[in-house]
């Protein structure tokens, strides 16, 4: 097998900064591979969005212009009900075949994972690969770490020998920027200018959700 991996970056994207777009543009590099973005549209985590979904895909259209490395997937903004990584990546395993999948993580969602629905069930349809800072190693719960022991690799080349089922460290740069605090500063009336993609300024209606 030696198909290009296809990965999935998810979130609400709430609004789209660049630390999302920063680290999903290292993983791409790392596993050469094609990242979608994909919105949620209620998370099962998490307060639901402030913008809409029709409003979030146009930020993330905007984000994503002039480049063709990471793309955008809004399949489950259409999906009603919670979003359910696990009905996304066997979706997602239904079209692609036996293309490798990885689902990418920060760390901290990574330990978290054992709160997820079907969470184990994960690992039948893609691979996971951890978004972690150089040098820090996360704590995890018990049934997590017994679940990765086994299937942990450190060579991005071994995702492309299976379709799903194993786990990956993808040392990036993370970048401190909270989509909670961008939202703050908008209300306030102020423009945290390169904290979000540029072009989400040349059209002031893009914003106008966290506007007051």
């Amino acid at each position: 097998m030696s198909s290009r991996p296809l990965a999935i970056f998810g979130g609400t994207f709430d609004p789209i900064h660049i630390g999302h777009l920063s680290v999903a543009w290292e993983a791409a590099e790392l596993l050469d591979a094609e990242v979608r973005l994909m919105p949620a549209n209620v998370p099962p985590h998490r307060p639901a969005p402030l913008a809409s979904a029709a409003e979030r895909v146009a930020m993330l259209r905007v984000a994503l212009a002039g480049q063709s490395r990471l793309a955008l997937d809004a399949r489950e903004l259409g999906r009603e009900g919670p979003s359910y990584t696990i009905d996304t990546l066997r979706e997602l395993r239904d079209e692609q075949g036996e293309r490798p999948l990885v689902l990418l993580l920060g760390a901290d969602a990574f330990a978290g994972l054992p709160g997820w629905h079907r969470w184990r069930e994960l690992f039948d349809c893609a691979h996971i690969g951890v978004l972690s800072r150089p040098g820090v190693d996360a704590v995890l719960p018990e049934a997590l770490a017994r679940e990765a022991a086994s299937r942990r690799v450190d060579d991005v080349a071994a995702l492309r020998t299976a379709s799903c089922g194993k786990l990956i460290e993808l040392a990036v740069t993370p970048l401190e920027v909270s989509a909670t605090r961008i939202r703050e500063l908008l209300a306030e009336g102020r423009d945290p200018r390169y904290l979000l993609p540029g072009g989400l300024f040349d059209d002031p209606a893009l914003l106008q959700p966290y506007r007051r």
